[in-house]
């Protein structure tokens, strides 16, 4: 059965139960159900079907939710847009693939100027009021006709996500609604769902993280979700009190914040069974605190490309294992293996790989990285990571240079060339820093002209509107030249080093001082 199918099940046996509570009110599984139904055949009467590609821009809302439905229900492919990205960045991606319809929150349509760079082929339309003058109101869709017979199936891809690459540029990670429901089997035995249980989801849609460690199951398991637009450490807690949340994802920067918070010592966490997380690699002093709180913190291992659970922890081995990742997903395998190609043993450090029905079908247009990444039927993670005599994954860092800041991926490709461009800068060098907050945040290393007079300032300033904030340097180090390998390479781990003794108390170096003077 499509995805689809899931809501409508459970409209024919729990219609009247809560399938989403959002901004106070209660949508049933039958009236999701119908509301489905309703959007599907609008699609139909924009064109859109078996491959055709749906774009959606804005935040976290039931029609968002409803319409990734809809498009399992037509086989067509449903591409979420992170809001965080600047409009050049919005722009590349609709040009690169242009979608046949996108529909744009009106909250972000001055923001993401979508009607001026979308494709001259795609159809925008504003979701919310009051609508633009010039376009199409996403409610004037007619719900109202012949619904078509199914054409989804499991093999039909369905969900287009974008993830950062290690060239700078985006890499559209397509999902077929088999990954999708293997997912959400991984997801059922990794959280235990049951349809008693309330979900909340404070993530952003637009990541497989928000998306599909727990919305899209537990909506397949028959349970209630709530749904928050955007997270609100407020919010959250008044949504764990007073809905008696059991199950919820947090990053750790959203931790971070719940942990600082004046709540969080006195908070009634009492309903939850246990916190989820991942992202990144999460500090050993928020999984002691979380526990603290009598709440196992789960976490949970993957990439866009494994939709994404390929390992996990159950609650019942979260303290015992803290620090780890978990086994692999129930429905998986993870394998660790060396630079020749052979599996590690317990202990030692190699490549993690991981196979599964959860693996994207490949890059959106790409076959060449499609098949490095799939090669031999294993995702290459690119991850550098161990396991234990009992099988338990730990995460030891990454082959790739790639920055995760908050959760959200950074190409140092992309913050480098965008630098290169400021007539000033010789060379610049962008790394990843340790940060307690953020898991990590952006350096930049510059070599300046000769005779140059740049500021960090200026170099901010560069960034600014041009891409979203959290690619943005949080530092700029000066310095005479790069470390080289004697072929010339640059010698990242050396940079690395150089970013990390350069730290001092205020987040400024002394260098950067000084230039900044």
């Amino acid at each position: 059965m499509d995805l689809s199918q899931w809501i409508a099940q459970h409209a024919r046996h729990t219609p009247d139960k809560a399938a989403l509570h959002f901004e106070g009110r209660d949508i049933g599984y039958a009236a999701l159900a119908g509301w489905i139904d309703e959007i599907a055949v609008g699609l139909v009467s924009r064109g859109i079907g078996p491959g055709k590609v749906v774009g959606w821009l804005g935040s976290n809302s039931p029609a968002m939710l409803a319409t990734l439905f809809a498009c399992a229900r037509l086989g067509a492919i449903f591409m979420p847009l992170n809001w965080r990205l600047a409009p050049p960045e919005h722009q590349a991606l609709l040009r690169a693939d242009p979608p046949a319809l996108l529909v744009v929150d009106v909250p972000f349509v001055a923001a993401s100027a979508a009607a001026s760079i979308a494709p001259p082929t795609t159809a925008c339309m504003a979701l919310g009021n009051p609508v633009p003058a010039g376009w199409q109101r996403w409610d004037d869709l007619p719900g109202r006709g012949l619904l078509p017979a199914a054409a989804g199936n499991a093999d039909a891809p369905l969900l287009l996500c974008y993830t950062s690459g290690s060239t700078g540029r985006a890499k559209g990670v397509l999902l077929t609604q088999r990954a999708l429901q293997c997912n959400a089997a991984n997801s059922v035995d990794m959280h235990g769902l049951v349809p008693d249980d309330r979900v909340l989801t404070t993530l952003p849609l637009f990541h497989v993280g928000g998306l599909n460690i727990q919305t899209l199951p537990a909506l397949q398991a028959g349970c209630t979700v709530t749904l928050h637009a955007k997270f609100d450490a407020d919010d959250t807690f008044d949504a764990i009190e007073q809905q008696r949340i059991t199950l919820t994802v947090l990053v750790p920067a959203q931790l971070d914040a719940m942990l600082a918070h004046p709540r969080w010592a006195g908070a009634d966490l009492g309903s939850l069974r246990m916190i989820s997380t991942g992202s990144t690699q999460v500090p050993m002093r928020i999984i002691q605190a979380v526990h603290a709180r009598g709440v196992p913190l789960v976490q949970v291992w993957g990439a866009t490309e494994t939709a994404p659970i390929a390992a996990c922890l159950h609650a019942d081995e979260a303290l015992r294992k803290a620090g780890s990742t978990g086994r692999a997903a129930r429905h998986g395998a993870l394998r660790i293996v060396g630079a020749d190609g052979r599996d590690q043993p317990s202990g030692r450090p190699g490549e993690v790989l991981a196979r599964g029905d959860n693996l994207m079908s490949g890059y959106w247009h790409d076959p060449e990285a499609s098949a490095n990444a799939l090669a031999g039927g294993w995702f290459h993670s690119g991850d550098l990571g161990h396991l234990d005599d009992e099988g338990f994954l730990y995460i030891d860092g990454r082959l790739k240079d790639m920055i995760i800041s908050g959760g959200e991926n950074v190409s140092p490709a992309e913050v480098e060339a965008l630098l290169l461009e400021h007539p000033q800068v010789a060379e610049a060098v962008v790394v990843g820093r340790a940060d307690e907050r953020w898991g990590e945040v952006v350096v930049a290393v510059i070599v300046p002209q000769p005779g140059a007079t740049l500021t960090r300032g200026q170099l901010i300033a560069l960034c600014e509107g041009r891409i979203a904030r959290f690619k943005h340097p949080k530092d700029v180090l000066f310095v005479d030249t790069m470390p080289r390998t004697a072929l010339g390479k640059v010698r990242k781990d050396d940079v690395r080093r150089l970013v990390a003794d350069a730290a001092a108390p205020s987040g400024v170096t002394p260098t950067t001082k000084e230039r900044m003077a």
